[in-house]
């Protein structure tokens, strides 16, 4: 038995101000994995999703960036405002939120929801 059923790895890479790459963690990413945490144990999924802090996804123009395993979903852009929803529908329900998805052939690109 798996010990979590999905991971939402949420970039919270940071980097000095100004940098022309910019930087998750300035467009708000720490906050919205802790509304990932809050919520997912509010609703009972916390020992079977996991919402983790990583580095550099290489998706920082797109950011904030979170990809989603096992599906390799990438989303792009998220907002608190969006957390609810991603929950709701891909973690709960197994319908990835396209209208968030990483438009990029670098990402989703192998993704049965990408079809």
């Amino acid at each position: 038995m798996k010990r979590f059923e999905k991971h939402i790895f949420v970039c919270e890479n940071s980097r000095p101000p100004g940098h022309p790459k910019g930087c998750c963690a300035e467009k708000g990413s720490p906050e919205i994995r802790e509304l990932f945490k809050s919520r997912l144990k509010e609703l009972g999924l916390n020992t079977k999703v996991r919402a983790n802090s990583c580095g550099c996804l290489d998706a920082c123009e797109f950011g904030p960036s979170i990809v989603i395993y096992p599906e390799q979903v990438w989303y792009g852009g998220v907002k608190k405002e969006d957390v609810e929803e991603i929950i709701q529908s891909h973690i709960i329900n197994d319908v990835p939120v396209k209208r968030l998805f990483i438009n990029h052939p670098l990402y989703n690109l192998d993704s049965e929801t990408n079809k």
